[in-house]
């Protein structure tokens, strides 16, 4: 004969083994969260905490030292809010930390990311009128984009306000005016291209004519350099003559002034000399007996 089953008892057995099961993993899975030891800061936003939930992970420098603890609206201030913030004991949270809120990818979900804080800075303590310590809060990515964006849009406002109030209608006329004459230029400059690249082709020997040019200065300098002492000592020479010819001057003057009279003396004498000869050679030509006679005696005159 068959023993009957007890299906009750099974289905107790079942169902206590289970719960036993689901406790053991609950235990080991977060047995090391209850053996952590955390301190409470607290931080106060103030911007938007949209998509922060409780237990949102608190992360220093990416690494998650935390967890969100609680989400109010800061005593006296509603235009902050207060976040209570549990942070494993021994991270290295100091004076010139802040706390900043991030959003995780595309998701949405918000945390708290904690930044900052210098090796020789001095841990954070708590203040007399404090319940906690408080970490300084900074503006989020959400914040400084809007601020940004906002900052753009005026920005864009106002330019397209000035490009409203240059471009008006008489300044329209203008542009298009200018766009007109700007047409027939290049229109003119098309027709005229050929005599365009013959001026620029001599404009171009030209410049390479200055280019020689300015090769070859150096040695004409060289050479009106050589010249200009050239004529330098051609005029030293000139006034060295010009003194010499002036010395040479005074010695004829004194010359003529010593001698003339002595020569003008010899001409007399000459002149007489050449008398007396021509006398003599009368008398020879007419009687040529007086070289050996010698001269005649004068005839006595009356009553001598």
């Amino acid at each position: 004969m068959e023993e009957k089953v007890n299906f009750v008892m099974v289905g107790v057995f079942v169902l206590a083994l289970s719960a036993a099961l689901i406790g053991g993993v609950l235990w080991l899975s977060s047995s090391k969260s209850y053996r952590a030891s955390y301190d409470i800061y607290q931080t106060y936003m103030p911007d938007s905490v949209a998509g922060l939930n409780l237990d949102a992970p608190v992360r220093y420098r990416g690494v998650e030292v935390g967890r969100v603890q609680k989400i109010t609206l800061a005593p006296g201030n509603v235009e902050q809010v207060q976040l209570t913030l549990a942070i494993e004991r021994g991270v290295p949270v100091k004076v010139d930390t802040v706390a900043i809120l991030q959003v995780q990818g595309l998701t949405g979900i918000a945390y708290v990311e904690l930044t900052g804080g210098g090796r020789d800075s001095p841990p954070l303590q708590k203040q007399a009128n404090d319940s906690y310590p408080v970490i300084k809060s900074g503006p989020s990515l959400m914040t400084r984009l809007d601020s940004a964006v906002t900052v753009l849009l005026t920005n864009l406002n106002r330019t397209s306000e000035n490009l409203n109030a240059v471009l008006d209608e008489d300044n329209r006329r203008a542009v298009k005016s200018t766009l007109a004459d700007l047409a027939v230029l290049s229109r003119t400059l098309a027709a005229r291209s050929g005599t365009i690249d013959a001026s620029l082709a001599a404009a171009a020997h030209t410049l390479k004519n200055v280019s020689r040019l300015s090769d070859e200065l150096p040695q004409l300098i060289q050479r009106v350099q050589r010249s200009a002492d050239a004529f330098d000592r051609m005029s030293n020479e000139l006034a060295h003559a010009g003194a010499r010819a002036g010395s040479t001057l005074d010695s004829a003057q004194q010359f003529s002034a010593s001698t003339l009279p002595e020569v003008h003396q010899l001409v007399l004498e000459l002149r007489d000399l050449t008398v007396s000869l021509r006398h003599v050679s009368d008398q020879l030509e007419q009687d040529p007996s007086v070289l050996l006679r010698g001269k005649p005696q004068a005839k006595p005159g009356p009553g001598e």
